[in-house]
């Protein structure tokens, strides 16, 4: 951790409206008696859409009264320039910045990096990213956690029906981009009926078998050790007559965004109950060290009629967690512990 004083007064201004600063503004006396406080200097390399929604302005209060400075890493200079840091927090995917982040790390070890660009690497790709969910040893639980069955399609559209035929894929099936790249493409899913239109699908993408679920997703979102779950209404169920009398792709939306949340519906207890606590603790320890990342969520579902089998169908690095209730005070407890780690660890080296 650093004294406020190692800090310029340009990067101290670097995310927080200035008028939040004054004392004579309703936080100022809070924000005035941080000042002195050892600080913890975090620089973020995020996209313009990603500062707006994860760097609000309570998260950016909180952080402040806590000892954390937010600093925006400028990517048109050298990153050995800038600091010093005691975390830096990025979500970019590109060699460069890959390459850029590895080469820091190597000359400043001291340096928390949320997270590593080749763990976070790993969930880039859709058939990567489930690998190590497939076998996940949760024995000691009455509940199984499995992923569904999937195939991926690298190319030849013209080929997909006779891949699904042979792999034994059961109707319908959602298609997803193979690739994650953060934009909004990556994202777009679609539901394919009949055997016919699967052709007309664009590979290089992954084809799941549609497992119905109540029409519920649980997001879980994870923070270092800390779990939270949200429920979000998510495609509704696929019986006979459906599959009967529909045909060709369709294009779904968006349904786990913020916007879909279930979390104060009136839904049956059946559907609505979230997933034991100890489950999803173990989950968690699971996947944190298998995956080494810290920031993460899981989408799942429970698959409709049996209660103890579940399916992770996602998992996305450093998700939305601008619409997770509470983050700031989550996110900055989990800041607040990886500084107090990382000065424990500097007095013992010292």
């Amino acid at each position: 951790m650093r004294l406020h004083g190692d800090v310029s007064d340009g990067e101290e201004d670097a995310v927080m409206d200035p008028a939040l600063l004054s004392s004579s503004s309703p936080n100022g006396a809070a924000v005035a008696a941080a000042v002195s406080a050892p600080r913890l200097v975090v620089g973020y390399a995020l996209t313009k859409k990603k500062v707006k929604s994860f760097l609000q302005p309570k998260l950016l209060l909180l952080a402040r009264k806590k000892g954390i400075s937010f600093v925006s890493i400028d990517e048109t200079h050298p990153l050995s320039e800038q600091g010093p840091f005691d975390i830096i927090l990025h979500k970019k995917t590109s060699k460069e910045w890959q390459r850029v982040l590895e080469d820091y790390h190597e000359v400043h070890p001291e340096v928390t990096v949320l997270d590593p660009p080749n763990a976070i690497e790993h969930l880039n790709n859709r058939q990567s990213m489930l690998e190590e969910v497939a076998d996940l040893n949760l024995s000691s639980f009455y509940e199984e956690v499995c992923t569904p069955r999937q195939l991926v399609i690298m190319k030849d559209p013209s080929s997909i029906p006779t891949a699904v035929a042979m792999a034994g894929l059961t109707l319908p099936l959602v298609a997803k981009p193979l690739v994650v790249d953060g934009t909004s493409k990556s994202h777009e899913l679609s539901l394919a009926y009949d055997e016919a239109s699967l052709s007309m699908l664009d590979p290089p993408l992954v084809l799941q078998e549609f497992v119905n679920h109540g029409g519920i997703l649980f997001k879980v979102y994870i923070i270092g050790e800390a779990i939270q779950v949200v429920r979000r209404f998510s495609v509704p169920d696929v019986n006979t007559y459906d599959l009967l009398n529909n045909v060709g792709i369709y294009r779904l939306p968006r349904v786990s965004c913020a916007a879909a949340s279930a979390d104060h519906a009136d839904l049956d207890p059946r559907i609505a109950e979230l997933p034991p606590r100890p489950l999803l603790e173990k989950l968690s320890r699971e996947l944190r060290s298998r995956l080494g990342l810290r920031l993460f969520n899981v989408d799942m579902i429970r698959e409709l009629g049996a209660n103890d089998r579940y399916y992770i169908i996602d998992i996305n690095y450093f998700p939305g967690y601008g619409k997770m209730p509470g983050y700031e005070h989550i996110f900055t407890d989990f800041l607040q512990s990886l500084g107090q780690n990382n000065y424990k660890r500097s007095l013992s080296e010292g």
